[in-house]
């Protein structure tokens, strides 16, 4: 008998709570939280939105929600809003302290980088460790204006999830004296083998066949599945990265 009017005086309650949430408290509360979150970024430094490491990443999401939860639930006044932000941006610079005196706590706490693609060729157990897949590598690689995996030398994956490159001689940016050469056409490069299977869509796209190409890996004795990626760009040889030695291989297409 008492359970239908407890929840009821519950439901009065909760009702009252949410009527005086009026429009000036709740704008009060957002500015300081605006602000207070601001000024903890200027603290903070830069590193923290241009650099941003896994532990970051969790860090503003925590951020974040407790400063939301503070802001909208009305039994938490703005002093713990301001304790909150306090709190937490005091965790964060002595996990940047820590990270700076021990350097072995820097791997833990921020990630460390992985070579991906060592002298032009691919690591596979790199890209297993940081789960990342052969389609990712080509997304990250194009952000940095690469295009095929044939212009890499080195390839580094940062822990803030961004690829670093290090072209091959002939691809590095030009110099004074390469401004006097004539100008040639740019030919995208296509992929059309990744992890051992046939990309059927860009095959259609270069001006042979499928069977023309398994042709030419026979000859060398080798079949799709020896085939990490394979590179076709108009009028240069067929670029491959094997998964066994000699791991690179280019062969001429007549």
């Amino acid at each position: 008998m008492l359970r239908e009017p407890y929840l009821i005086n519950k439901f009065s309650e909760g009702r009252v709570r949410s009527l005086n949430t009026t429009f000036s408290s709740l704008t009060i509360e957002l500015l300081i939280g605006f602000i207070a979150l601001l000024v903890l970024t200027k603290v903070l430094g830069k590193t923290q939105i241009t650099q941003l490491t896994p532990f970051d990443f969790i860090s503003a999401l925590v951020l974040g929600e407790l400063v939301g939860n503070a802001i909208y639930d009305k039994e938490i006044g703005i002093n713990y809003v301001l304790y909150a932000v306090l709190l937490w941006g005091i965790l964060i610079v002595g996990i940047e302290k820590v990270t700076q005196k021990w350097k072995g706590t820097r791997s833990l706490l921020e990630g460390k980088p992985s070579i991906v693609i060592r002298k032009g060729i691919i690591d596979r157990e790199q890209l297993k460790k940081n789960n990342l897949d052969l389609h990712q590598l080509q997304n990250l690689l194009r952000n940095r204006d690469v295009f095929s995996f044939k212009e890499v030398e080195y390839a580094i994956l940062e822990a803030n999830g961004t690829v670093n490159v290090l072209k091959k001689s002939p691809y590095q940016s030009i110099t004074k004296d390469d401004l006097s050469k004539t100008p040639t056409n740019v030919i995208l490069p296509m992929t059309i083998i990744s992890d051992g299977e046939w990309i059927l869509d860009n095959v259609d796209q270069t001006a042979y066949s499928k069977e023309y190409f398994e042709f030419l890996l026979d000859q060398q004795g080798l079949n799709v599945q020896h085939v990490i990626i394979g590179e076709w760009t108009k009028d240069t040889p067929l670029y491959l990265q094997l998964n066994r030695s000699p791991f690179i291989k280019e062969i001429q297409i007549l």
